[in-house]
């Protein structure tokens, strides 16, 4: 099957972050299976959602990792010509959820297994396709955990995320966690028999915005835009009626983070005031929505050398937003982005990706096999 044909595929299953994926696994692992590869199916704790790992060539050697995600945002932004769940060609553009984030290079990766399985390889390509990347890279820590019985520690991992087939050495980690703050609610006439969930949550918001401040003055990494970590609140919610007690509160916070610096430790001064809220007489609840670290790959890294050879093209330093590359990383095990489109595109109504741009991303996979093979 040529890429554009197992993308039609592949876009066809709404498997939208945080909802069952079994039909997408069970296809990719049924391909797979038809050019005689093992494939282990590995379910997360969710119990509908699952991990896919397989191995091409020989499992007792060091290779190299095919990364990616299986799952997609929600196509309910208006805006869509078309329907987002059903390939659309036209004039050179594939338009579809996921086209661009991150199905189309799952499909350059299958489009070149037929070519890999073909002739023996010396060193081994592993694919790695996993679940709910789109709420904070959920899935692939249970896959990243179990690799020590799945393969020799490999040589590196290539994340495909939407990077222009341009290689990115490193990015910010993340961290986001939702505060929810309960009070009692009454009568806005006795104020002095209630307890204002919103008004007590106005201290956590300003410790949040005094953090996003500070964050501004270092310290500094200039490969990033901005050159610093940061942190917003992203969601406020509460109340019901202007004379009703507001009861409850409900704020998500995000932080971002340079490397060597722990994006969840960025949030702690903000969940310190909130828990604070406690001896008011509040019930607070802080939930962790997700976390992931830093990407910090050397210039020097043998795995930055090969994507500049793959690829003719010079790896970009760094870029802001966040991949399953620093899991990777944190696992020891060297990581880099590199896969077909242009991240603008994702997240938006007609995103679409380039038939070219497939074209690129199955050449930069069989040169990794012919390397493999040497």
């Amino acid at each position: 099957m040529q890429a554009v044909e197992i993308l039609e595929k592949l876009v066809g299953f709404p498997s939208v972050v945080g909802t069952c994926n079994a039909d997408i696994v069970a296809w990719i692992r049924d391909y797979l299976h038809s050019h005689g590869i093992a494939v282990a199916v590995l379910p997360g704790p969710e119990g509908d959602r699952s991990n896919l790992f397989a191995t091409i060539g020989p499992k007792e050697v060091p290779g190299y990792i095919l990364s990616g995600h299986m799952d997609v945002v929600p196509a309910t932004e208006s805006g869509w010509t078309s329907y987002p769940f059903r390939l659309r060609a036209e004039a050179g553009r594939l338009y579809g959820r996921g086209a661009t984030d991150m199905k189309g290079f799952l499909a350059t990766v299958l489009a070149a297994v037929p070519g890999l399985a073909a002739a023996p390889l010396r060193r081994p390509i592993h694919i790695a396709f996993s679940y709910d990347e789109e709420a904070g890279c959920r899935g692939v820590p249970h896959m990243i955990a179990r690799l020590p019985e799945l393969c020799v520690s490999p040589l590196g991992a290539i994340i495909g995320e939407p990077s222009g087939m341009r290689a990115i050495r490193a990015h910010k980690g993340k961290a986001a966690a939702r505060l929810t703050v309960r009070g009692r609610s009454g009568h806005s006439s006795r104020p002095d028999e209630g307890l204002n969930a919103i008004h007590g949550i106005t201290g956590v918001l300003s410790r949040a915005v005094a953090e996003a401040d500070r964050l501004t003055r270092g310290p500094f990494e200039n490969v990033f835009e901005p050159p610093y970590s940061s942190l917003q609140t992203g969601t406020v919610k509460g109340g019901q009626a202007v004379n009703i007690i507001p009861d409850s509160c409900e704020a998500e916070f995000e932080a971002r983070a340079i490397s060597g610096v722990d994006p969840a430790a960025l949030l702690a001064p903000v969940r310190e005031v909130a828990e604070g809220l406690s001896a008011r007489g509040f019930q607070v609840e802080w939930r962790e929505l997700s976390a992931y670290p830093a990407l910090s790959l050397p210039t020097d890294a043998p795995l930055a050398k090969l994507l500049e050879d793959l690829t003719d093209l010079e790896p970009l330093p760094a870029v802001s937003y966040g991949t399953e590359a620093g899991l990777f990383q944190r696992a020891g095990i060297d990581a880099i982005i590199c896969g077909p489109g242009e991240i603008g595109r994702a997240h938006k109504p007609d995103e679409f990706i380039l038939a070219d741009e497939l074209v690129a991303c199955q050449a930069m996979v069989e040169a990794l096999g012919e390397r493999c093979r040497a």
